[in-house]
């Protein structure tokens, strides 16, 4: 995947998901930080769900916040679909 230049990336967890698009999110090492989605996974609609893990793009700037670029696949409970069509 492609990073942006100047940014840092983090691998973390949904802890929770907030209001407008955000969530908060704890990272490996152990700071918890409020995120949201980037703008292809909005256009893809891919969902981030509370104990998903997540790659984390943040600026070295404010390492307070930051942009969620990639979700990474969870097993999912036996006899659930992996998605579900609408």
């Amino acid at each position: 995947m492609k990073e942006k230049e100047g940014t840092i990336s983090f691998e973390g967890k949904v802890t929770e998901a907030l209001p407008e698009s955000r969530f908060r999110v704890m990272l490996e090492n152990g700071v918890e930080i409020l995120a949201y989605g980037s703008g292809k996974m909005k256009m893809h609609r891919i969902r981030v769900l509370p104990g998903d893990s997540v790659t984390v793009e943040m600026s070295p700037y404010d390492l307070t916040k930051g942009r969620i670029t990639f979700r990474h696949a969870t097993p999912r409970l036996e006899g659930m679909p992996a998605y579900r069509r609408r």
